[in-house]
């Protein structure tokens, strides 16, 4: 029976982390990651099949489940846009208000590595297309699915740069609120320059 090993997963996470920005990524190994977290190979494998999964498994994992748990649950009377960002405020909440030093690390070390880039891309899109089935379980159509969806992403990647990069102390969860707040400007403006007739 193997010996517990408490918060494996997180350890291993943070050691990976370290090493990726002390050494870069490709030069790091298994090996160093476990030894770094005071772990054995066996409990890496255990939870991950590769390093690169670090830093795309449980976490993605988990923030799938809350968003369309959350999206799900939301009262009906919520506009599909608002329902999706009600989800991702509650996956912001319970998985990466306390890790925002690891997410800030874990953004730097994706833009140095254009493969690992790909893989995010790839991650984000299975998000979009969970979030959009989530709000067809809802009754909503496919094509306002479809558009709260990337619309909510876009919401989350403005939001995650802003928290990761801004000095101030303040909650995820705001920062996603202020990006929804700024794109319903936009497409307010949008709409206002529409009855403008262009200069000839």
């Amino acid at each position: 029976m193997p010996r517990w090993e408490p918060d494996a997963v997180g350890r291993l996470q943070a050691a990976a982390l370290e090493l990726f920005a002390e050494q870069g990524f490709e030069r790091t190994t298994i090996a160093e990651i476990t030894q770094r977290a005071g772990l054995t190979k066996r409990s890496f494998f255990n939870h991950f099949a590769d390093k690169r999964e670090v830093l795309f498994g449980p976490v993605s994992e988990s923030q799938r489940e809350i968003v369309t748990r959350e999206i799900t649950a939301c009262p009906d009377d919520l506009p599909p846009l608002e329902t999706v960002v009600y989800g991702l405020q509650a996956a912001a909440d319970a998985i990466f208000e306390t890790r925002r030093t690891a997410v800030t690390r874990r953004r730097e070390i994706l833009d140095a590595n254009p493969d690992l880039q790909e893989r995010e891309l790839r991650k984000r899109a299975a998000l979009t297309e969970a979030i959009a089935g989530a709000l067809r379980t809802r009754g909503i159509d496919s094509d306002t699915a479809f558009l709260s969806a990337h619309a909510g992403m876009v919401v989350q990647q403005t939001a995650m740069q802003r928290w990761t990069q801004s000095p101030e102390n303040r909650p995820l969860r705001a920062f996603l609120s202020d990006a929804l707040l700024s794109l319903r400007t936009i497409a307010a403006q949008t709409t206002t320059q529409r009855g403008v007739p262009s200069e000839t």
